[in-house]
C-alpha cells in the first residue's frame, strides 16, 4: 500500500492550485485562519473524492440510486483510502433517534434483553416461567370452572368493543357451553397461504378462524397477498357442561381430549395455544413464557419486542413515539412516554427494564453494565454483546459525554456532542485502513476532557487509520503527528499551504501565525485592568432546572463575564433555560418555557436581552449576510436610484430575489433548482435559465459603478466594504462584519452554507451595527467555535467594545484565552450531570485560579502563568 496521500492541483473554492503530500496512518491537523481553505481541502476535496470513488466502485444498479457525484476541482489524488466524514452537523431530528440508537448500543441492548432478560407478569409482577402442555390443560380447565366476572372483561372483549366502535365485524369466538382451542399459525402477516391452508385440510382439520371469522377449509379460500392476515387453526371444540355436572368419568375423558387438543395446537401454532371461551373471553398461552398465577402469556421474547420502530414492540397507541399525538408533547397515556408495549417493559436484567437502562446517564449506564452479576450460563450467552455495549459506553465516557442519558433525542444534541457520538459508533466498528476526516471534535469540551478525546483519536490512528482533523485547539495540534497550516489570510487572501510537516518542525520555524502562537511569540494579552467598580447585579435564586442544585448566583452587570465548567455541569441550563428565557419573556414579550427557579432580581438594570447563538440565520438559500444584517436594503435602493433604473421605472423591489418582478422566475430567485430524490437527499442543480445569477436579464443590465446586483452579491464582504465605503448606511453594516472576522464570506452567500460559528458572528455583527444606548445583556454560547488564535483576539476586541458601551456580556466558554480576558468568572461543577449543578468558584480569573480547587482553576492557573 502506498505510504503517502498525494494531492495535486486542488482548486476547490479558494484553494490556489494546492499540491500536498500527507503521510498515511498518522494524525494530521489542518489549521489556519477562518476561511483560509482548511475545510475546502479536508471535506470538499479529500473526503468528497474518497466518497466519489467509493460510489464509482459500486455496481451500476447501486449507482442509479446514489446518483452521479461530481468530481472535486483537483487534478489528482493518489493513495486515497475509503473516507469517513464525522462533522458537526446535528444528527437526525427524527423523534425515534436517540443517543443509544446512533451509537448502536440500543441494538445490542435489544439482543441482550431478548437473550438473558427475565420476564415478569404485567398483571401480578410475578416471575414468568415457561408453561408445559400439562400446565396449559390445568389452566384452561380452571378458567372453565371459574370464569371471569362480567364486570372485568378480558382483553379480547375490549378489542371486540374497539372494533365495534370502528364499525368492523367482531371476531367470532366460542358459543355458549363450549371452549374452542385454536392454533395461532399466522399473526398479522401478508401472503396468500394456499399451501398452509391445504396442509391443514390434509391433516384432517375442518375450520380456521381467518381474520376473526370462522371459515370452512372445505370451501375455496382466496387471500389477498398484499393484505395482512391472521390465521388460527380450529383444533377442537369442547363442551363445558361435563365439568359443571360433576361426572368424574366424563371429566377424565374431557381432560384427555383437551390435552390432545393442546398438544396439536402447540404443534400447529408455533408454540402458542389460544383458548376461546363463551362471552368473548380469550387466552393466549405460550410454551415459552406464561404466568401460572393469573394466566398472562408473553409473546415470543425476541429483539424486535424491544424495538419502538417495530409494530411487534412499539406501544400500539403511540406507535413508538411516546407522545399522545404526532404534534403533541404530552406523554402517551398507555405507555407513559416509554414507547414500548407493556410486555417489553416487564423484561428485566438485574431489576431494570430496557427503558430504565436507557434512562441512565452514560456514566451510570457504564457502571451498571460493568457491575452485572450474571449466572455462568447468562455470562456465556451475553459475553460478546456486553463487550460491545461496554466498549461504546467507555468511549463516550472518554470524550466527556458521561452526563448524556442514552435516551436523549438526537435532535437536542449540540454539533460537538453529535460528532463525538458518531465517533463512538466508528470506534465500535473497528475499521482498519480508513481515512477519517473530523471537524473540530473538541468543540464543547472542557480542557479536562481534551486529553481523553486525543487519546481516542490516537487509538484510531494506531489501529491503522489516517486521521485528518480540522482544528484550532492547542492541545490537539501539539499532540498530532503532522501539521498543515493554511493562509496567509482568509477568503481570496488564503487558499495556500504556508507550512506543512511534523508539528515540532513547523512550530520551531515560527513562520506562520499558528506557529507563533504555539511557540509563545504571540499571545492574547490579559487585560491591564479588570472592570470591578460597577455595583449592579443580576441575581438568580433557587435555580433547580435539570441538574441545577437550588443554585444561587450573582451576575455582575456592565462587565464581561465567563460561565465555565466541565461539560454537563449546567452552564447552558442556567444561561439559556433560566436567564435568557426569563428575561426574554419579561423584556422582549417572548413566551418561552422557563427552567425552574424561585426568582431573579435586578431586572430593572437591563433594558434588553439578546441571545447570540449558533442557530442558522436562515433556512433557505435566499437568506444571506446581506439580508440578515439589513445591508441589502440600502444596496437595492442604491441600484434603484441609478439613471438606468429610473429610466426603466425600476423600484428597489426589482432588485430583490425574494419577490416577483426582477428575479428569475424559473428558480424563483434561488439560483438553483431543487430536485427531490425521495428517500435520498434533495439535489440542487444550477438554474439553466439565469445560470445561477438569480435575476432576469433586464435586471442584470442595470449597473452601479459597472457592477450588476449579481456582481455585488458575489463580492466578498471585504471587497464590498471597500466598494461601498462612501455610503455610510451600507459601510456601517459591512465594516462590522469585517471586524468580527467574516470579510472572506461572500455578501450573498447562502445561509445554509454557513457554519454555526459563522452564523453566530453574523448575528453579533448585526447587534454591533445597532446604535443602542447600552443596558443590553448579550448571551453567547461558545463564540470561539471555528476560530483561530488570531480570530479569537479580534473577537475579544469586539466583545470588550460591547461592554465599553455600557452593555453586559455573558459567554459560555472553555477557551482559556477568553476566560483569562474576562472581568468575572462563574465556574459550575464540580462534575457533569448529577455530579454538577453547583457554583464551585466565582471571582476574577486570578481569584479563581489562585484560590479555587476546580478543574477550570487548574488549567486557568497555567494560562495566567501563576
Amino acid at each position: 500500500m502506498q505510504e503517502n496521500i498525494i494531492i495535486r492541483g486542488a482548486k476547490e473554492h479558494n484553494l490556489k492550485n494546492v499540491s500536498l503530500t500527507l503521510p498515511r496512518n498518522k494524525m494530521i491537523v489542518f489549521t489556519g485562519l477562518s476561511g483560509s481553505g482548511k475545510s475546502s481541502l479536508a471535506f470538499d476535496t479529500i473526503f468528497a473524492e474518497g466518497q466519489r470513488r467509493y460510489v464509482e466502485s459500486l455496481s451500476a444498479y447501486a449507482r442509479q440510486f446514489l446518483g452521479q457525484m461530481s468530481k472535486p476541482d483537483v487534478e489528482e489524488i493518489e493513495g486515497l483510502s475509503p473516507a469517513i466524514c464525522i462533522d458537526q452537523k446535528a444528527h437526525s431530528a427524527n423523534p425515534r433517534s436517540t443517543v443509544a440508537t446512533i451509537t448502536e448500543i440500543y441494538d445490542y441492548l435489544r439482543v441482550l434483553y431478548a437473550r438473558i432478560g427475565k420476564p415478569f407478569c404485567p398483571e401480578c409482577d410475578q416471575p414468568i416461567r415457561k408453561m408445559t402442555a400439562e400446565e396449559m390443560v390445568d389452566f384452561i380447565a380452571a378458567e372453565t370452572v371459574a370464569p371471569e366476572p362480567a364486570d372485568e372483561p378480558a382483553p379480547a372483549t375490549a378489542k371486540r368493543a374497539k372494533q365495534a366502535r370502528k364499525g368492523a365485524a367482531a371476531p367470532q369466538g366460542a358459543g355458549e357451553g363450549e371452549i374452542v382451542i385454536l392454533a395461532p399459525a399466522v399473526r398479522g402477516r401478508k401472503g396468500e397461504y394456499h399451501q398452509l391452508l391445504y396442509d391443514f385440510y390434509n391433516a384432517g382439520f375442518g375450520q380456521v378462524r381467518l381474520n376473526g371469522r370462522f371459515r370452512s377449509l372445505r370451501n375455496r379460500i382466496v387471500l389477498d397477498r398484499n393484505m395482512k392476515h391472521t390465521i388460527e387453526l380450529v383444533v377442537d371444540r369442547l363442551p363445558t357442561v361435563e365439568l359443571l355436572e360433576g361426572n368424574a368419568e366424563q371429566k377424565r375423558d374431557w381432560r384427555a381430549r383437551l390435552a390432545e387438543a393442546v398438544e396439536a395446537a402447540l404443534k400447529y401454532g408455533n408454540g402458542l395455544v389460544l383458548a376461546a371461551y363463551a362471552g368473548g373471553r380469550e387466552r393466549i398461552l405460550s410454551s415459552q413464557f406464561g404466568c401460572p398465577d393469573c394466566g398472562f402469556s408473553f409473546p415470543e421474547i425476541e429483539p424486535r419486542l424491544f424495538s419502538f420502530n417495530s409494530p411487534y414492540g412499539a406501544c400500539p397507541s403511540c406507535h413508538g413515539l411516546g407522545v399522545s399525538g404526532f404534534f403533541s408533547s404530552k406523554p402517551c397515556p398507555d405507555c407513559n412516554g416509554q414507547r414500548l408495549r407493556k410486555e417489553a417493559l416487564f423484561v428485566r436484567i438485574a431489576g431494570r427494564n430496557i427503558v430504565e437502562f436507557t434512562g441512565l446517564p452514560v456514566g451510570e449506564a457504564w457502571q451498571f453494565a460493568e457491575g452485572l452479576k450474571l449466572s455462568e450460563r447468562d455470562a456465556e450467552i451475553s459475553q460478546a454483546v456486553l463487550k460491545e455495549i461496554r466498549g461504546r459506553l467507555k468511549f463516550m465516557l472518554d470524550v466527556g459525554l458521561h452526563y448524556l442519558t442514552l435516551d436523549r433525542k438526537a435532535g437536542t444534541l449540540s454539533g460537538g456532542e453529535a460528532q463525538r457520538i458518531r465517533l463512538a459508533s466508528q470506534i465500535g466498528s473497528r475499521l482498519v485502513g480508513a481515512l477519517y476526516v473530523l471537524d473540530e471534535p473538541t468543540i464543547g469540551l472542557h480542557q479536562r476532557d481534551n486529553e481523553r478525546l486525543i487519546d481516542t483519536l490516537k487509538q484510531l490512528r494506531d489501529a491503522g487509520n489516517t486521521i485528518i482533523v480540522v482544528e484550532h485547539d492547542e492541545d490537539t495540534i501539539i499532540s498530532s503527528d503532522w501539521l498543515v497550516d493554511f493562509g496567509p489570510g482568509a477568503g481570496q487572501h488564503g487558499g495556500e499551504i504556508i507550512a506543512a510537516g511534523p508539528v515540532e518542525n513547523v512550530v520551531k520555524e515560527g513562520k506562520t501565525l499558528t506557529a507563533q502562537y504555539l511557540s509563545g511569540q504571540r499571545s492574547i494579552a490579559v487585560p491591564a485592568q479588570r472592570r470591578v467598580s460597577v455595583k449592579e447585579r443580576l441575581k438568580v435564586i433557587g435555580a433547580k432546572a435539570n441538574n441545577l442544585k437550588s443554585l444561587n448566583v450573582e451576575l455582575p452587570l456592565r462587565r464581561f463575564v465567563c460561565l465555565t465548567g466541565v461539560s454537563g455541569s449546567g452552564k447552558s441550563t442556567l444561561m439559556n433555560d433560566i436567564i435568557y428565557a426569563s428575561l426574554a419573556n419579561r423584556l422582549n414579550g417572548a413566551k418561552l418555557a422557563v427552567g425552574e427557579h424561585r426568582q431573579i432580581l435586578g431586572l430593572e438594570y437591563i433594558d434588553r436581552v439578546v441571545l447570540v447563538d449558533q442557530s442558522p440565520i436562515g433556512r433557505t438559500p435566499r437568506s444571506n449576510p446581506a439580508t440578515y444584517t439589513g445591508a441589502f436594503t440600502p444596496i437595492r435602493e442604491l441600484f434603484a436610484a441609478t439613471e438606468e433604473a429610473r429610466y426603466r421605472g425600476y423600484r428597489p423591489g426589482r432588485f430583490s430575489f425574494n419577490v416577483p418582478g426582477g428575479r428569475c422566475e424559473n428558480c424563483q430567485g434561488n439560483g438553483t433548482i431543487a430536485i427531490e430524490m425521495h428517500f435520498l437527499p434533495t439535489v440542487y442543480v444550477t438554474c439553466d435559465v439565469c445560470g445561477g445569477k438569480r435575476f432576469d436579464r433586464e435586471t442584470l443590465e442595470v449597473r452601479y459603478r459597472d457592477k450588476s446586483i449579481y456582481d455585488v452579491l458575489t463580492m466578498t464582504i471585504e471587497e464590498a466594504t471597500a466598494f461601498f465605503e462612501d455610503i455610510p448606511q451600507i459601510d456601517d453594516k459591512l465594516s462590522v462584519l469585517n471586524r468580527v472576522g467574516l470579510g472572506y464570506l461572500e455578501l450573498g452567500q447562502s445561509a445554509t452554507t454557513l457554519s454555526g460559528g459563522e452564523a453566530q458572528r453574523v448575528k453579533l455583527a448585526n447587534e454591533l451595527a445597532k446604535r443602542g444606548a447600552g443596558r443590553t445583556l448579550y448571551l453567547l454560547d461558545e463564540p470561539t467555535t471555528g476560530l483561530h488564535f488570531e480570530d479569537i483576539r479580534r473577537l475579544l476586541q469586539v466583545l470588550q467594545s460591547l461592554v465599553d458601551r455600557g452593555n453586559s456580556v455573558l459567554v459560555i466558554e472553555h477557551n482559556l484565552d477568553v476566560i483569562k480576558a474576562a472581568d468575572h468568572v462563574i465556574d459550575l461543577g464540580p462534575e457533569g450531570g448529577e455530579g454538577g449543578g453547583k457554583v464551585v468558584a466565582t471571582g476574577t480569573p486570578e481569584e479563581v485560579a489562585k484560590y479555587a480547587d476546580t478543574h477550570t482553576a487548574h488549567y486557568l492557573k497555567r494560562a495566567l502563568k501563576l
